[in-house]
């Protein structure tokens, strides 16, 4: 993911974020269907999904934090 995809999920709001971790996770799951079927040849695909994954909840999990320091 290059910094200008990484500077628009910043931008993004809260819901999207959420839909944008559903469709990621689904894409996960029919790939790790689609891996054990053998159908998959290239396997950095499931990789680079799972980073994606991790860098929207690093998002979602740094906006939630903010948050929780206005709340106190």
């Amino acid at each position: 993911m290059k910094n200008k995809e990484i500077q628009e999920l910043k931008n993004k709001s809260t819901p999207e974020l959420e839909k944008l971790f559903r469709d990621y996770q689904e894409q996960l799951h029919g790939l790790k269907f689609d891996l054990a079927a053998g159908k998959v040849k290239n396997v950095t695909t499931l990789r680079v999904l799972r980073k994606n994954i991790a860098r929207v909840l690093t998002f979602l999990h740094l906006r939630e934090g903010s948050h929780n320091n206005l709340k106190s």
